[in-house]
Order: structure tokens, then sequence, then C-alpha cells
């Protein structure tokens, strides 16, 4: 076995985990995983640069991260960086400062592998231990992007798509600085216009009905599994491959767009980083189960940070 370190870095939060890998068995066995909600892309839709604060927050996180692999002795180091550092113009002083503190650059992937990295983080252990219908459809719902990809064993047809929960959030429901709590319905209306025009976009190259499992990843969707198993604290093994009915989704969704801040925040699975864009998330998730004809999601912890870590084994 191998010890490597991943770590992704996306617009809400960046993430760490170093594991032990077996290629040839398919075993990953976790010695730390972690997550730091840094806001990287805090206003990059509109200025089209990542904000100094952000940049401070995230670098703050690397030297974090930097500790954690040094003490456990993590062989191998790859770091990947999504949607907020692939379109900010000031990219060049994020890469200098994950440069710095990490010893290794910061590779800003495109949408497309970046849905590489997710179909196999999320299915690898599905396709030898689960019984499910193929192919399989994941849907990656980040806070920049959302990632669609289509495959049995194997990726078939994958696109990336302009529309996350803090993308979707800022867009639609920011009002002078202040996010509307709770939104109306014609900012609601508006957010699920913007989404499903993404969603036919994503339809363009990937078929998107032709999936008989629906697997989802990412704080939305791990949320809300926490959220439908009425869980009173977050525990990923009891929310990873759980599944949430279509009617519990769109329950939530429902449920997450007409509470206030304070109401959202009480939900005892909720980390503070999400309150305010769970509602966008949770939303793109129903548009893609009511497009799909899906009756359930198969909630997966194992993601593109996954994907990231084989990649390196």
């Amino acid at each position: 076995m191998s010890r490597v370190a991943g770590i992704d870095c996306g617009t809400n939060s960046i993430r760490l985990l170093v594991a032990d890998l077996d290629p040839a068995t398919g075993d990953l066995v976790e010695l730390d995983r972690r997550m730091t909600i840094v806001r990287l892309g805090q206003g990059v839709d509109k200025t089209g640069r990542l904000a100094p604060e952000a940049l401070e927050r995230t670098f703050a996180a690397c030297r974090e991260y930097a500790a954690v692999i040094k003490e456990l002795g993590a062989e191998r180091v790859r770091f990947v960086a999504t949607s907020a550092s692939r379109d900010a113009e000031n990219r060049d002083d994020f890469v200098r400062g994950v440069k710095e503190i990490l010893g290794v650059e910061p590779e800003v992937i495109s949408g497309e592998e970046e849905a590489e990295f997710s179909f196999t983080g999320a299915t690898k252990e599905l396709t030898a231990h689960e019984h499910l219908e193929r192919p399989f459809l994941v849907v990656d719902i980040g806070g920049g992007s959302t990632e669609f990809v289509v495959g049995e064993e194997h990726v078939r047809a994958a696109r990336s798509v302009d529309v996350g929960c803090v993308r979707m959030t800022e867009r639609h429901l920011v009002v002078d600085g202040v996010v509307t709590d709770p939104p109306t319905a014609g900012q609601i209306a508006a957010m699920r216009a913007d989404i499903e025009a993404a969603l036919d976009l994503a339809e363009e190259s990937v078929p998107l009905r032709e999936a008989r499992t629906l697997v989802g990843l990412a704080g939305s969707v791990t949320t809300a599994a926490g959220i439908a198993l009425g869980l009173q604290e977050y525990v990923s093994s009891e929310i990873h491959h759980s599944r949430m009915s279509y009617e519990q989704v769109r329950e939530i969704s429902e449920r997450m767009l007409n509470e206030t801040h304070a109401e959202r925040a009480a939900i005892p699975v909720m980390h503070e980083g999400r309150v305010d864009v769970i509602g966008a998330g949770v939303l793109v998730l129903l548009a893609i189960m009511e497009r799909v004809g899906a009756s359930e999601v198969v909630v997966s912890e194992h993601d593109i940070l996954d994907g990231i870590a084989w990649s390196v084994a």
C-alpha cells in the first residue's frame, strides 16, 4: 500500500484526505479526512478576482494541512483546485501561496477532469460492493459548479456547468450584500430557471436520462442526507451510502428555502459555513432528480477527494 495525500480546493471549502491505498484490491484505509470552509470563491462571480481575505483563509487551512501531512508521513501529495481558482484573474497569487506552504503546485483542472475524479471516487466501492443498476449518474454539487458524469465502470460522458450552491446564492439570493432571509418566491423562481438552463447545457453532452442509479456527492447532498436521517450530529459513516427518496429531497428543499438563517443554523448536522447556501444546493439536487426521473439518490461521502488520492496511487 502507498500512503498519499489528496487536497481538493473548491469554491466553498478545502478538504484533505491522507490514506493508505492498494490499487490491486481497491482498498482505501483512511488516516485523516478533514474539511475547512474557506469561501475561496467569495465574490468571484461578480469581481472576477479572488478576495484577499478569502486567499488568507485558504492559506491558513493549507498551513494546517501541511502539518498533518508531515506528521502522517504521506509519500506523495496532489493538490487539485476547482472552479473559483480556474476562473479568477489573480489565480497566480493563489498558486504561489499554495506552493510556498505545501511544496506542490496546485493543478487547476478542467471541469471534465473534475468529473473524472468525482466518478472514480464515488463509484470505486459501489462497483465492488453494491449491487446497483448501471449506468451511474454521478452529480457533484460544488460551490461554483456542478459536475455530471455518466458511466459504468468507466466514464462514458462528462460535463461541468457553472451552477453551484455559492454561485446560485450570490447570484440570486444576495441583495445589498445580505442573503435574503428567507428568499422570496421570485428569487427562488429565478434561481430555478438558472438551474434548468444549466441542466439543458449538461444534457447536450451527457445522457442524463439514461442513468439507472443517481449518486450524489458533496456537502449540500450529505447535509441533506443527515437531515433526512434525523441525525443529532454529523456522522459520516451513517450518511455514506444512505439513500434519500425524491419526496425527502423535495421536503428538505422546501424547508431550507422557507426557514430563516437562525432556524437552519439550529439543525444539528448543519455546518456553519453551509447555513446560507444549503437552500440553493438542495434545489440543484431536486432539479436534477426531476430532470432524470430519479426516485432516490445514493449519497456518497467518497468523491473527488478520493478520486484525487486514487490518481496519486
